[in-house]
């Protein structure tokens, strides 16, 4: 039997599919938090503009939603994500768990959750594997992620002609 928030749920990873980003954001509300491992804490305009960066830069990304339930407030999913990591060309198969919060029929807490030594040992080959579970390279990827967000939200406010 669907949970009340499984449209929800089947929306934003459909849009995720299509990378329409834009579609994305508008499955969260207008206080929507989002954490994950490399871009901590989000919030509100932030998280949209995150997935819309995500989005424009995927490269051979393929979605696969494998599992998902909900109820009124709450929810979850399990997804993969398949991609090259652009700054290294590197194949990376990211297993992701989700959970949500949800209010008045949108998103408005959004955590993923996801093993960052693997995923660095994919994205950034023998420096990731080996320093994947180290501070130092967490750090390093988090404030890269976070320039990266901040010159996307810069270029969207007064794109280029």
């Amino acid at each position: 039997m669907a949970g009340p928030n499984d449209a929800l749920i089947e929306r934003f990873y459909g849009a995720f599919a299509r990378g329409d980003g834009a579609a994305m954001a508008a499955c969260y509300g207008p206080d929507v938090h989002f954490h994950d491992p490399v871009f901590l804490d989000l919030h509100r305009s932030e998280v949209g503009a995150m997935w819309r960066m995500l989005t424009a830069t995927a490269q051979d990304f393929r979605l696969e939603l494998l599992d998902h339930d909900s109820d009124e407030m709450t929810g979850r999913a399990h997804w993969l994500a398949h991609y090259k990591f652009s700054q290294t060309g590197r194949p990376v198969v990211n297993e992701v768990q989700a959970t949500f919060h949800f209010k008045d029929g949108l998103i408005v807490d959004h955590v993923d959750s996801f093993d960052f030594a693997r995923w660095a040992g994919q994205a950034l080959g023998p420096r990731g594997r080996l320093l994947g579970w180290t501070p130092v390279l967490r750090s390093a990827v988090r404030r890269r992620a976070r320039a990266n967000l901040e010159r996307f939200v810069a270029n969207e406010r007064s794109p280029t002609v």
